[in-house]
């Protein structure tokens, strides 16, 4: 039953294609604009069958593949000047490679280099397309939670973890506000916010030891 229904949803997918690919031609053949439904249809059939299969491994990599072709040919046809692909093409890379990984992915040698590895090339990607402009700080601190979090998880302690999350927290803040807005002190705002969660944390720790 499983293969009749995969059947019938490729089928009706590759005939939705060739339907949107006449109108295209027909209408404005100057622009493809096919292509982007045309992934979704494509992917949805294989994402069913890698469900039925359980190929979660299959799906990631030929997702990435379709999609990072699909930015690459957007790139080039629309801004070929500017390789703004660089930027999404890394974290589309990673999916694989976190699901080929599977439960390696919480051990904490693996978050740590994968990370670094990560956050490095973002730095030199920064530093190659806009060197005044230090955004690199953004997509280090998201992956950065990924070790910081296993860390705390495999050695259970969480008030440590409330405490270094939000030094954590503030040092990004206060990057953010000393690089683009120096001449306003808004920092301290969000970081009185962030404050209360290890100050939570210890209180009622001390209840519950006393």
């Amino acid at each position: 039953m499983k293969k009749y229904q995969w059947g019938f949803v490729a089928t009706g997918s590759i005939m939705t294609i060739l339907f949107l690919m006449v109108v295209n031609f027909i209408t404005s053949e100057e622009y493809p604009w096919f292509i982007y439904p045309s992934v979704l249809l494509l992917l949805l059939p294989l994402g069913l069958y890698c469900i039925f299969e359980k190929k979660h491994v299959l799906f990631s990599m030929v997702s990435c593949f379709i999609v990072t072709v699909l930015l690459i040919t957007e790139n080039y046809i629309k801004t070929p000047e500017y390789p703004w692909v660089l930027y999404v093409v890394a974290p589309i890379i990673l999916w694989p490679i976190i699901a080929i990984l599977g439960k390696r992915n919480a051990n904490m040698f693996v978050a740590s280099f994968i990370s670094t590895i990560f956050i490095l090339y973002y730095v030199l990607l920064n530093i190659y397309l806009a060197p005044s402009n230090p955004w690199a700080i953004f997509p280090a601190f998201v992956i950065l939670w990924w070790p910081l979090t296993f860390y705390h998880i495999k050695r259970q302690s969480f008030f440590a973890f409330s405490v270094t999350a939000s030094l954590f927290i503030s040092l990004f803040f206060i990057s953010i506000n000393v690089f683009y807005s120096p001449n306003t002190i808004w920092a301290i705002y969000p970081i009185f916010a962030v404050l209360w969660w290890p100050l939570s944390m210890y209180y009622f720790h001390y209840r519950k030891v006393i």
